[in-house]
């Protein structure tokens, strides 16, 4: 098979590591892509873990790597760097298509993929699920950028959105993700107006074929043999948290079907902000590399 063709586009040294900014053209998703990778520095001596961050709403591969630095005193690539964890960052929805409509909603089409892989013509170039799961470690294990990455020892996590996403890529795929965690993610958004949104727009009015891109329904009807961990933080005063966030949810649907290692904690006082995750962004990092780095 030949090498996929990727670009490097940026490249920024910080913590001993470099952030490492790439473009490629997509098959998944027709387009070119951007994703960003934070190498720490022991991956110059050998291969390191990794760790993907699904962004939210509105975002793109950029924005964890930079805001969370430019928000605090600290970094992920702090914390990353003294583990020995890799980050990598894709982007959150194909871009550049000129699909009618796709830029009309902050919530729906650029900036919106909502991790899930589109049954409905119009947006059929909608496939994060597959890009995320199944294009992208494809390419990182075939180009050499990916040299110094074990992507056999690989986690996931995000916010909001992204949240959601990481829960729904985890639980779908136990075996290839050993610990999952979010920040603030739509726990159940076949009853949050986001998800009933994007999922009616991307998959249609089935809403059996809904609930496998819901995390508090793959939960309750799980019953794989492998349970990776699960850590997930909401802030107390996120103005999302009731209508569109439903922690609640996965917290019950957790105990009803017995998973038994999901922690769903409540951060009093914090919102939905950049703010909120850099608060705890190093209890995520050291949740996931304690399992990495075993």
């Amino acid at each position: 098979m030949a090498t996929p063709e990727v670009s490097e586009v940026a490249v920024n040294k910080q913590f001993g590591g470099f952030n490492r900014r790439y473009k490629h053209k997509s098959s998944s998703l027709g387009c070119e892509m951007t994703f960003t990778i934070y190498y720490p520095p022991a991956a110059a001596g050998g291969k390191v873990p990794v760790l993907y961050f699904l962004s939210g709403l509105t975002c793109n591969d950029e924005n964890f790597i930079t805001k969370i630095w430019h928000m605090c005193m600290t970094g992920a690539q702090r914390q990353a760097a003294a583990r020995g964890v890799a980050l990598i960052a894709p982007d959150t929805s194909p871009r550049g298509l000129g699909v009618e409509g796709e830029s009309e909603s902050w919530d729906f089409g650029v900036g919106a993929g909502f991790y899930v892989n589109a049954t409905q013509p119009k947006w059929k170039n909608w496939r994060m699920y597959e890009y995320v799961t199944e294009e992208l470690p494809a390419l990182l294990r075939a180009a050499p950028l990916g040299s110094s990455l074990d992507l056999d020892r690989a986690s996931v996590f995000g916010h909001s959105m992204g949240g959601h996403g990481a829960l729904v890529v985890g639980l779908r795929n136990p075996t290839r993700f050993r610990t999952i965690s979010a920040f603030s993610p739509i726990s159940n958004p076949i009853n949050a107006p986001w998800g009933v949104k994007a999922f009616t727009g991307y998959l249609g009015e089935d809403k059996a074929a809904w609930k496998e891109y819901d995390a508090s329904e793959l939960l309750r009807g799980f019953n794989g043999d492998v349970k990776p961990a699960i850590l997930v933080d909401t802030g107390s005063a996120d103005k999302f948290l009731t209508e569109q966030l439903k922690p609640d949810s996965l917290e019950a649907a957790a105990k009803e079907s017995g998973y038994g290692n999901v922690t769903v904690r409540m951060q009093d006082g914090y919102d939905h902000s950049y703010f909120f995750i850099s608060s705890f962004i190093d209890d995520h990092i050291n949740f996931h590399a304690d399992a990495l780095t075993k």
